[in-house]
């Protein structure tokens, strides 16, 4: 029988000439044939030996960057030459107001005289001279940084102003402005004429965007340090952008609003980039970051009667341990790169070596993780030391103690081994529908009949299936959501005798509300411009232009200024995907908390708009390219260009970039999209056989040579979801990534996804399972949200039609 781990194997062993007949050609030929194999097999290996070698990333998932990163991404390289002008339009204005003083020398009191002072000169009706004053209100927000010494201080007085601005009314009057600028007409129809938007169109919008994301930004950083004041104005500030203020809508609908006219085509000199950076600070500062959902999920469990978290999911990944990636010859089953079948019999050592990748998951799955490792026998660590070391060797080590400092090389840790805490990361799950379909399955097997969803009744059953049952009950988790989705069915089902439901009205709820009526253009939206920002994509003619506010008037026309350009661009696009990615994912994350079907209404619009083709496009790239890209200039990034004097640039020191083992923002927005894909695809059978169709196994299967734990880990939930759907070969071609699904993932207890023998759902279910989520949606938002009749069309165009009768 042959052995399909070993590529070639029950091929008769050729005799000396290299074939069977003993032709002397053939033997030529054959031995031809196997140099060119066993050259190509080394230049994979090399390959893969070289991503197996790359340092293991040093990156600490969070909300945003640091402070100075957030501030300087607002701005891009062509923008330089305007901090300039700001301070200018600021000395001309505060000599003709205060004498033989500068701005750090004012009182307080006198301070807020001037910003008064300049709030009232804002009123004017000369285009010109406002933006004067706004300029110098933006040289305030950034620190007044011509009276600086160092960067740190002009992060502190930005911090300062920012409040102080808030403070005298400064926001509400640039809310103003910014809804007069949307509303000019005349500058879009200047801009739809000009053949090339670029950076001059977009002027007035630039500023009064950058001062109003300085405001946010700077109030929504907390320290320790701030005084009582300011922790009182930052929740008032929270309060007046998530409600309605001054009987307007929220301030987050706004901002999607310009995202829907940029995309249509009305608005092209909207700089797009300072919308969405501005958009997701507000969606952040008024609804919460990751650390805020996760005490919103834990308050709410209590409030519902449900089990404390066992663990925190960003928590745990931060003790991880990245592993390994799989190598790209043997663990693809590519018998064409193998060495010849003659080789193979001739040389035991090279057998062994390969049936190790077979064997090695049945050794590890009876290796009892709880005891103490054994050291190494000589014969074994003389077999692991030849030719490839596989990801299995890699994962003996689990993760490791977070109390042991890593080492300060990149070297691997043979001389000394850290002992690493033995066991799974995660507890395991069981849903109460796996303990109904365990229970059927052995009742059906027993005593030939069923008892619907009862879980208590074990009359009849052998005394194992007693344990089975107890040990999956031990590890039952109820999710918020399945609460939720029962009270669904009881309101349904009720509605008289349950009452009005009360929903209270918290800044989720009302920017649901506010999004509902549009929010299928809202995504849309997004999902284009996050295409046009993809680097895979290709530039279109008819395609939306995001590189208005980044194109100065007049293009490069030497070999510096166009690298500048060019990597200004490409940073460029980098913070539009990374706030995009970051957007989503955390609106997808509230309204999941807020209500499940709130989540499922946003997830079937993405999915509608092809959000996950779109994401594994992304993907279908080199990863490890992207995320080590270097497309800053250190010396022109805010607030280091304000201080210091700018060195000659030279086209050596562009190519060179800076010094960081890799891209902050380019990880981040990969960990989010991988987040957001497995958001869109969990437990949903339609969705995951998309991943199957769109062929994403080996797309995510090369982002695994990024040696990073956090986005390992969602490579991997997305590889586990599709393994049943991949077919027995792929498994048995694939068992280093088998093996590090079962170390990283969460365990189902009675989940077959190594197996895949039960499938869950044919086919020919998949279209009634989006067609029954559909109906249950449609009939939440009928309830929840008067005044609305929601009529659906196929491939979710929706219509929303004025309920007249309410």
């Amino acid at each position: 029988m042959e052995d399909p781990a070993v590529p070639g194997a029950g091929v008769p062993p050729a005799n000396g000439n290299g074939n069977g007949n003993g032709n002397g050609n053939g033997g030529s030929k054959g031995k031809q044939a196997a140099a060119k194999g066993r050259e190509a097999f080394r230049s994979q290996r090399r390959e893969s030996e070289g991503s197996v070698d790359c340092p293991t990333l040093e990156f600490e998932y969070g909300d945003a960057d640091g402070h100075a990163a957030e501030l300087s991404e607002l701005y891009s390289y062509t923008e330089n030459l305007e901090f300039t002008n700001n301070r200018r339009c600021f000395e001309e204005d505060f000599k003709t107001q205060v004498q033989g003083k500068e701005w750090l020398e004012l009182e307080e009191d006198a301070q807020k005289t001037y910003v008064m002072g300049l709030l009232d000169r804002l009123e004017v009706v000369s285009r010109e001279r406002r933006l004067k004053v706004a300029r110098a209100v933006l040289y305030l927000a950034q620190g007044t940084f011509g009276e600086c010494d160092s960067e740190v201080d002009v992060l502190h007085w930005s911090r300062y102003n920012c409040f102080l601005l808030y403070q005298m009314g400064t926001f509400s009057a640039f809310l103003e402005l910014l809804h007069m600028e949307i509303d000019n007409s005349q500058a879009c129809s200047s801009a739809l004429r000009k053949p090339a938007v670029s950076i001059a169109d977009s002027t007035e919008l630039r500023v009064l965007l950058s001062v109003m994301y300085l405001i946010v930004e700077n109030i929504r950083l907390e320290r320790e340090t701030d005084p009582c004041g300011w922790r009182t104005a930052r929740e008032t500030f929270r309060t007046e952008l998530s409600f309605s203020m001054h009987n307007e809508e929220p301030f987050a609908l706004l901002l999607f609003s310009m995202v829907t006219k940029f995309c249509s085509g009305l608005a092209p000199h909207f700089p797009i980039k300072k919308v969405l950076l501005l958009l997701w600070k507000v969606v952040m500062f008024t609804l919460g970051g990751f650390e805020h959902l996760q005490a919103l999920k834990i308050q709410k469990r209590a409030e519902l009667g449900l089990p404390p978290l066992a663990e925190d999911s960003i928590q745990v990944v931060k003790s991880m341990r990245a592993a390994s990636p799989p190598s790209y010859t043997l663990d693809l089953g590519e018998s064409q790169l193998a060495p010849p079948p003659s080789k193979l019999r001739g040389r035991r050592g090279s057998r062994r070596q390969l049936l190790t990748k077979q064997d090695s998951l049945d050794i590890y799955n009876e290796r009892d993780l709880f005891k103490t490792e054994e050291p190494a026998t000589e014969e074994e660590e003389e077999s692991a030391g030849d030719g490839e070391r596989t990801l299995d060797g890699e994962l003996d080590l689990l993760e490791q103690d977070p109390l042991v400092p890593p080492p300060p090389s990149q070297a691997p840790l043979s001389a000394e081994r850290v002992a690493f805490p033995k066991g799974l990361p995660w507890a395991p799950k069981v849903r109460q529908k796996d303990i109904e379909h365990f229970l059927e399955m052995s009742r059906n097997k027993f005593i030939g009949f069923t008892l619907g969803q009862d879980t208590d009744t074990l009359v009849g059953l052998p005394r194992p299936i007693h344990e089975s049952v107890k040990t999956l009950k031990q590890h039952k988790y109820i999710s918020i959501a399945d609460v939720q989705i029962k009270n669904e069915e009881e309101l349904e089902k009720c509605p008289m005798s349950l009452g009005e439901e009360v929903v209270p009205e918290t800044p989720c709820e009302i920017l649901y509300q506010g999004m509902l009526y549009s929010l299928p253009q809202y995504m849309i939206a997004l999902l284009k411009i996050l295409l046009a920002a993809a680097p895979t994509s290709k530039a279109k003619t008819d395609s939306i232009n995001i590189l208005a506010d980044v194109l100065p008037e007049e293009m490069p026309i030497t070999v510096l200024q166009s690298m500048k350009l060019g990597i200004d661009v490409n940073r460029h696009k980098e913070i539009i995907v990374k706030s995009i990615s970051a957007l989503l994912l955390l609106l997808l994350k509230h309204f999941k908390l807020n209500h499940i079907y709130q989540f499922e209404y946003v997830s079937q619009h993405l999915v509608f708009a092809n959000c996950i083709p779109l994401i594994l496009k992304f993907f279908n790239q080199n990863i490890l390219s992207y995320i080590t890209a270097k497309n800053s200039i250190s010396v022109l990034d805010y607030p280091c260009c304000t201080i210091q004097d700018l060195p000659e640039l030279t086209t050596e020191s562009l190519e060179a970039g800076d010094n960081n083992q890799f891209c902050w923002r380019n990880l981040f927005s990969c960990i989010n999209l991988l987040r957001l894909l497995n958001k869109l695809t969990k437990w949903k059978h339609s969705r995951t056989m998309m991943l199957v169709v769109f062929k994403s196994a080996p797309i995510l299967k090369r982002a695994l040579k990024v040696k990073q734990a956090m986005l390992q880990l969602y490579v991997l939930k997305l590889l586990k979801i599709q393994t049943k759907y991949l077919g027995r070969q792929w498994r048995k071609s694939n068992m280093k990534t088998m093996s590090a699904i079962y170390q990283k993932v969460r365990h189902r207890m009675n989940d077959d996804w190594a197996y895949g023998n039960d499938i869950d759902a044919r086919p020919w279910d998949f279209q009634a399972e989006e067609c029954t989520l559909r109906a249950n949606i449609e009939a939440f938002n009928s309830r929840r949200v008067a005044g609305f009749l929601f009529l659906w069309k196929g491939h979710g165009e929706c219509k929303y039609v004025m309920d007249k009768t309410s």
